[in-house]
């Protein structure tokens, strides 16, 4: 076991947990932040997309011990009530069905227009691939994040 101080959405947490822990469990069972959600387990799917340095990683495979300084943003820490570009979008658009890769596939597109506010379609889609939606809402994906690049303007 090791101490690893990390920063999460702002704020600062301590976890005494094996260097090889994830970082997913460490953010579900140790911080209780359970919005990142476990789905495949070898980073294929998605759901556990978390943005460190404005890229969005996958939490499953991420050991704590590589997080070092870098700041983790989760889905609760995009916004606090919920009112972020990207959110109001999943919303507008009516995106979610089952709703359970949402959190990552929002995370992954918050990486996008961090990167490149203005995305054409194909860049959309490149970005968000490797996001698995098992209720086939890629559509409806492309077109919220296509409108959350509108409000972001």
């Amino acid at each position: 076991m090791a101490n690893y101080n990390l920063k999460i959405n702002g704020k600062s947490y301590q976890v005494d947990v094996d260097e090889d822990t994830p970082l997913l469990w460490v953010l579900r069972d140790h911080l209780g932040l359970v919005g990142t959600k476990y789905s495949c387990g070898i980073a294929q799917c998605g759901a556990c997309k978390v943005l460190i340095k404005d890229d969005a990683v996958p939490a499953c495979v991420l050991p704590v011990s590589q997080v070092g300084e870098d700041e983790v943003t989760t889905i609760e820490g995009l916004s606090e009530s919920g009112d972020h570009p990207l959110q109001e979008a999943w919303n507008e658009v009516d995106v979610a069905q089952c709703g359970y890769c949402q959190a990552g596939q929002i995370m992954a597109a918050a990486a996008l227009l961090k990167k490149n506010p203005a995305p054409s379609d194909e860049e959309v889609m490149d970005a968000m691939n490797g996001n698995i939606c098992r209720c086939g809402t890629y559509h409806r994906i492309k077109e919220a994040v296509l409108l959350a690049s509108s409000k972001i303007k």
